[in-house]
């Protein structure tokens, strides 16, 4: 078995991601970021999802406070709500965390250099695109190019490889792939402002999105509604 160190927040693509690699026979450590979110839900869900996949450790890193995460996501301003597929689709997200994944994959490799691990996952995804400039290939693309120079993968032929296995997806798709892989995303938690039992408000982008996705695979929707 390949260790592989796998970005867990606790939404759909994520634990989307982790049934994917139990399936492919990684052995799985995960790993999340308190980062000051609004929907630090996701952190207990993110918890409780890896012990339900055997991840070999699951491992909650505090970032916060941090200057530089200030975003309506943190709370720093109102997120905006009832946006049509196109408005989300337009510009820089407004819920954008400055570098967040490129911060989360930098330790993601620090960890994945000691463990050892060449594999890396992470759920991003650019065609159900929300605005995030590090959810695109060309920076997972760059990114892989840079662990592999900045680290002790520059000194051997064990190079890092960074999977995202969802990039190329609909919403739709993940769904009808996770639910292939005996998901159950009633557990999981993807809305920017879900409450202290992780209940949705079904108005944020993230809800938009995932309650589209549903609808579009033909799947009822789990997702628990304030």
């Amino acid at each position: 078995m390949e260790n592989a160190v796998l970005l867990m927040s606790g939404g759909l693509d994520s634990t989307t991601v982790l049934a994917w690699a139990v399936d492919k026979g990684y052995r799985v450590y995960a790993l999340s970021f308190d980062y000051g979110q609004r929907h630090r839900a996701e952190l207990e869900r993110a918890m409780i999802l890896a012990k339900r996949y055997a991840a070999r450790a699951h491992h909650s890193i505090r970032l916060d406070p941090l200057p530089f995460c200030r975003s309506p996501l943190t709370g720093a301003g109102e997120l905006a709500l009832d946006r049509s597929r196109s408005e989300i689709g337009h510009g820089l997200a407004e819920s954008y965390v400055p570098a967040r994944n490129l911060i989360f994959l930098s330790m993601a490799a620090a960890f994945a250099e000691k463990l050892p691990a060449r594999a890396i996952m992470i759920g991003v995804n650019s065609v159900d695109y929300s605005g995030y400039p590090d959810c695109r290939p060309e920076f997972i693309e760059a990114f892989t190019r840079a662990a592999n120079l900045g680290t002790s993968a520059a000194f051997d032929d064990n190079a890092f490889v960074v999977h995202a296995p969802l990039m190329r997806l609909s919403k739709a798709e993940i769904i009808r792939l996770g639910i292939s892989l005996g998901v159950d995303y009633g557990e999981t938690v993807s809305c920017y402002q879900a409450d202290s039992e992780g209940r949705a408000c079904g108005h944020c982008d993230a809800c938009i999105l995932r309650r589209d996705g549903f609808a579009e695979a033909g799947v009822a929707d789990p997702t628990r509604y304030i």
